[in-house]
């Protein structure tokens, strides 16, 4: 989508790891340094010092714009961007009811290291971060809507659990979602992945990186029946 001396955006695909989850695995990241030894950006005495590396981690099976540092100057400008939210990160997500009002949601997330997996509390605990998500309604048809989902704070499945506590799953979300839901539309339309898309980035200084939507939320918001 975009690329400099210092860094370069993708639209990643679903099925493909921002970054390894155990040694034998083969993510964006070992895609990444071996463009940049190939095209000779980089050498392999330079990689002793710094390794080139994805800065927003995608789920595997979250599409969307993904940001890289390719050299250690635009991994710190990115990484702070983020840490500090003055990138601000859109996504779009095809979610389970009908949604025609905006909302802001908060609350507070608690993840299990063991299963990977988050729990969304109304109450501060131990451990639990708090969590703010926002989204508004782009296209509400039959039992299902297309959202844009402002994340202001960034924690692991937060949309995906977040809108699922509130009743609105991501669709073909296996962890969070409604298997009856998502039974019907791998039936309807083969969706084999959570419809949930890293669709927009806004920098500080006005540039705004925008990743088409797969063609699979094309044909389900023109396809579902009113």
């Amino acid at each position: 989508m975009y690329e400099d001396k210092d860094v370069i955006f993708i639209n990643k695909p679903a099925g493909m790891l921002s970054q390894k989850a155990k040694d034998s695995d083969e993510s964006l990241v070992e895609y990444l340094i071996d463009y940049l030894l190939d095209s000779g950006q980089l050498s392999r005495e330079e990689l002793k010092s710094f390794r080139p590396s994805v800065c927003n981690r995608l789920d595997r099976n979250t599409t969307g714009l993904l940001l890289m540092g390719k050299t250690l100057a635009g991994a710190q400008m990115l990484s702070e961007g983020l840490r500090e939210r003055t990138i601000h990160k859109f996504y779009r997500a095809i979610v389970s009811g009908n949604v025609t009002k905006p909302v802001h949601l908060s609350g507070w997330l608690i993840k299990d290291e063991h299963t990977n997996q988050v729990k969304i509390l109304t109450q501060e605990q131990k451990d639990a971060v708090r969590i703010e998500t926002s989204y508004t309604s782009v296209q509400a048809k039959g039992t299902c809507s297309l959202l844009e989902i402002c994340l202001i704070t960034g924690k692991t499945h937060q949309i995906r659990a977040h809108l699922a506590s509130v009743g609105h799953p991501v669709i073909g979300d296996r962890k969070y979602g409604d298997p009856s839901v998502n039974h019907k539309f791998y039936g309807t339309f083969h969706v084999d992945h959570q419809l949930l898309h890293a669709y927009r980035l806004e920098f500080p200084d006005g540039r705004v990186f925008t990743a088409p939507m797969p063609e699979i939320f094309k044909e389900i918001m023109e396809k579902e029946r009113d």
